[in-house]
């Protein structure tokens, strides 16, 4: 049995367990959270008159259709750019690509100086080249959606506080923008600029939320939606929402200090056996040397490998709390 062909069964174990557990895993919490979402606007909707009922149909109904989910997109290159806008660094599409095909071949030939195996070189390298630039960008794009999200509230009490002195909506959003520094003024900023162009605040409002995809912001273009259609007081609404973010940002760190022991238990477990045979191997690649050229350590090492990484996975899901 080739090298070639033990890489093509693993590959295939793969694509099983991973299209088995996509069946039994049931849906996922972005899909929960979009069901949720659609929940909260059509039972405010059921409270109101006929016009109310319509707008808030219409509003979503505007809404983009959403092939891919976890993206917010309708077509995978469209997610992808959407991603990388998400970070917040200003990366293009090709930018992207070009890291991932350098990182892939460095790592490539790399490995291959070092072991001589073509088909492991060209196999590791393009694993790394794909999944090293992915987990940077999940890596920035979750630190932009923190920071957004720790300053967040701040901006809605600001924004109390300007409608309460008297100033329109609009205005207050300028200020917002102005005033609270990091992503938060960014994003409001760019709201600001699509209003000034002729777009309306609750279309203006959406796109951003599309675009960002944080349930935090969702529920504010709700709110505001509602409350523009139904009258009321809306700084004591957006107070009230300010008040309910923060304690969602206090659950949220009590979680993360809960779980805290277990996730690195976990990261230590699920990485130490992958570190240990790198140390080695570079240390003594004779000592393991087998491992790149008989057949019988290849099939060991690789059905090692899908279980040790089905293992962490595992570890991963049973530490990663959602709220």
């Amino acid at each position: 049995m080739t090298t070639l062909q033990i890489l093509l069964v693993a590959g295939v174990v793969l694509s099983v367990l991973a299209g088995g557990y996509m069946l039994v895993a049931g849906p996922s919490p972005s899909k929960e959270s979009h069901r949720r979402l659609q929940a909260v606007r059509y039972r405010h909707s059921e409270s109101t008159d006929t016009k109310v009922e319509s707008q808030l149909k219409k509003a979503i109904a505007s809404r983009k259709p959403k092939a891919h989910v976890v993206a917010g997109s309708g077509s995978r290159i469209e997610a992808l750019e959407m991603r990388l806008d998400r970070t917040g660094k200003g990366w293009t599409l090709s930018q992207y690509l070009y890291a991932s095909l350098g990182i892939a071949l460095f790592i490539t030939v790399v490995v291959f100086l070092r072991t001589g195996a073509f088909m492991m070189s060209a196999g590791v390298g393009l694993l790394i080249g794909a999944g090293l630039p992915h987990m940077a960008v999940n890596y920035l794009i979750n630190k932009r959606t923190n920071n957004f999200n720790g300053k967040f509230p701040d901006a809605i009490e600001l924004l109390v506080r300007g409608l309460r002195s008297g100033l329109p909506v609009t205005e207050t959003l300028g200020v917002v923008a102005q005033e609270v520094p990091g992503p938060v003024g960014e994003e409001f900023k760019a709201v600001t600029e699509r209003i000034k162009i002729g777009r309306t605040m609750e279309e203006s409002l959406q796109d951003t939320a599309d675009r960002l995809n944080i349930p935090e912001f969702n529920f504010f273009c709700i709110t505001l939606a509602i409350q523009r259609e139904t009258g009321g007081n809306l700084a004591e609404t957006l107070s009230n929402l300010s008040d309910v973010l923060r304690k969602r940002a206090q659950m949220k760190l009590k979680i993360k200090a809960m779980s805290s022991e277990s996730k690195a238990s976990a990261y230590i477990v699920g990485s130490l056996p992958f570190i240990v045979f790198g140390l080695i191997w570079w240390i003594n690649p004779s000592y393991i040397g087998g491992f790149f050229e008989d057949d019988r350590l290849i099939v060991a090492g690789l059905g090692g490998m899908v279980w040790m990484s089905i293992g962490a996975f595992i570890m991963a899901k049973m530490v990663n709390f959602e709220i």
